[in-house]
């Protein structure tokens, strides 16, 4: 492991190099933020032209992604094509495969040393600070990057590593600034055939959830000649946290803070499966399978298969987000089949809770970090900024103009009715062609709802265009009820307040010592015991439940709580200036 010393060193380098290479060288809508016009490349801010102006040369930058991407085309779609044309840059990517989220491959980099230039190391971020692997972005960010100060404007604080080190370490780039979603994309899920056959019912509590898939199956239990699923999840490695155990807090009115719990007064934290209600949430899980409810191959099917079984149709029911079964519904569509794609509910464990899915994080999210390898850090940072722009916003969000988008003699940007139907029913082909929405974690961005000084969204996804891009069947459900977007059955960002610890799923945390120790111990012991409560006979679920809690502690959990607890406090005292 690199020492602290190597990598105060590596920056005092680094400024050297950078000072060298200086001397070489609007309208808002209810999302108040303002920005101003964005000159381009040649000149992106008040800093000197000669700081700022961008080297357009080949250059090519080498880029781990901790997702998967399985539409990328090598930069050989339109969007790709123009930013390669306007910066001279090309991605030469490599992405984790299927639900790895670069929980093995990034381990692998910082015990190697090998590393790429970029990174976007999802959770993982923490292994290579310890590591001395990637570099301090402050003084980059300070000296090349208008746009990304002019993006993140009053909230650069939230961009620090910690209290202790107040270094940044990456930018945040998979969230948006100012986001305002404008649309539900997660919930308890049905299809919208099952919701007009029974007249569009009540959807509010796991009960009402329950009652609709049996009703449907008991009427339907084949689907195309096969046997028909009620329900299905995902527990294929980290997924399982998406679909089976993240749904416990949802449903319990609890903010999505990874595996905690954090009491919003006093920021102590629990594993939040220590919440008696959410046993209750596991409890009725128990209950769907005993019914033969829940599909029997829930807990041992991979992530292809549970998605080929979306893509036939035959699952009645999800819990999920839309990103996570989006390839499976995509093949629905492309096959002409939207009665069968899904409708989003906020359900909870009884009508007392509150769906938190709305309630805001404030900028705090996975984003890319410049690793010790990279040769030129100043080319690297300069490219993002370009890509941060408003020119860049609009490339990756939109499309090419002309050929994705036109502008009307208003102004006004307007996506063509053939690109809106492809977005919807051809996702996957549309992405891959076209480059709109892959290059989104390259810089950072303004959220949906914000808009640019021409009075237009800085993004395509706003209320018209999503409603354009529903189909009938998933426009007549929302008639059903009564409501134009599925956020319109949700509560909305503004009956909570902006978390003031952020999203603590992205929080650093130790990567050494007995913290990991012990948090790995708990992930295993949450991943063995949640689904062998869920499968036990419902007599013996409670037994099930309280020595998985048991076993918990015995593994360390208080202490690991404690320490998370601290942590969350210099956050927020870091974040905040409060003094806790």
């Amino acid at each position: 492991m690199k020492s602290k010393s190597i990598k105060t060193a590596f920056t005092l380098m680094l400024m050297s190099s950078m000072l060298i290479a200086g001397c070489g060288g609007g309208n808002n809508n209810k999302n108040v933020i303002n920005t101003p016009a964005d000159n381009g490349a040649k000149n992106t801010g008040n800093n000197a032209a000669d700081d700022t102006a961008m080297d357009t040369s080949p250059f090519t930058i080498s880029f781990f992604g901790g997702d998967a991407s399985p539409n990328w085309n090598k930069m050989q779609d339109d969007v790709g094509k123009v930013i390669t044309e306007k910066t001279g840059v090309t991605i030469n990517a490599e992405f984790d495969v299927g639900s790895g989220g670069g929980d093995q491959k990034i381990p692998m980099m910082a015990a190697s040393e090998d590393v790429p230039d970029l990174i976007f190391a999802k959770g993982n971020l923490s292994i290579l600070v310890d590591a001395g692997l990637v570099i301090d972005l402050t003084d980059l960010i300070d000296k090349y990057a208008p746009n990304l100060k002019k993006v993140y404007g009053d909230n650069m604080n939230r961009l620090k590593y910690s209290l202790d080190d107040q270094s940044i370490y990456q930018i945040p780039t998979n969230m948006g600034v100012g986001q305002q979603s404008f649309d539900a994309t997660g919930g308890f899920e049905i299809q919208h055939r099952v919701l007009k056959e029974l007249g569009y019912p009540e959807v509010k509590t796991l009960a009402d959830y329950e009652k609709v898939l049996k009703d449907y199956v008991a009427l339907h239990p084949e689907t195309d000649g096969q046997p028909t699923i009620p329900l299905t999840l995902n527990a294929d490695d980290w997924k399982i946290m998406i679909t089976v155990t993240n749904p416990a807090f949802t449903t319990t009115g609890a903010p999505d803070d990874g595996e905690y719990y954090v009491d919003p007064e006093t920021y102590e934290a629990k594993l939040h499966y220590k919440r008696p209600e959410e046993k209750e949430y596991f409890r009725w899980l128990n209950g769907m399978y005993a019914q033969g409810l829940l599909d029997k191959d829930a807990f041992v099917q991979k992530d292809d298969q549970y998605k080929a079984k979306v893509a036939s149709g035959r699952v009645l029911g999800l819990i999920s987000q839309e990103w996570e079964y989006s390839d499976g519904e995509n093949a629905l569509k492309a096959a002409g089949k939207d009665e069968y794609t899904y409708a989003h509910f906020p359900v909870t464990l009884s009508e007392e809770y509150k769906d938190h899915s709305f309630m805001s994080t404030g900028i705090d999210g996975y984003g890319l970090a410049i690793t010790t390898a990279a040769k030129d850090p100043v080319r690297i940072i300069k490219w993002l900024d370009w890509m941060s722009s408003d020119e860049g916003q609009v490339l990756r969000s939109w499309g090419v103009e002309g050929k994705h988008y036109t502008v009307n003699a208003d102004g006004k940007r307007e996506v063509p009715a053939e690109i809106s139907n492809r977005k919807a029913n051809d996702a996957a082909n549309f992405a891959k062609e076209t480059g709109i929405g892959q290059y989104l974690i390259f810089g950072a961005r303004y959220g949906d709802g914000v808009k640019d000084s021409t009075d237009n969204y800085y993004t395509a996804t706003f209320p018209e265009e999503i409603v354009a891009a529903y189909s009938e069947a998933e426009k007549e459900s929302l008639k059903g009820y009564n409501a134009t977007t599925w956020k319109d059955l949700f509560p909305k960002e503004d009956e909570f307040p902006v978390k003031d610890t952020g999203a603590l799923y992205n929080m650093p945390v130790p990567t050494d010592g007995q913290y990991q120790v012990i948090f790995n111990k708990t992930r295993d012991i949450v991943r063995k015991r949640i689904p062998e409560a869920i499968l036990s006979k419902p007599a013996d679920f409670d037994k099930v439940y309280d020595a998985f809690l048991v076993e918990l502690d015995k593994a360390g959990a208080q202490d690991m709580e404690k320490e998370f607890t601290e942590l969350v406090k210099k956050r927020v005292s870091l974040w905040t200036g409060k003094d806790l």
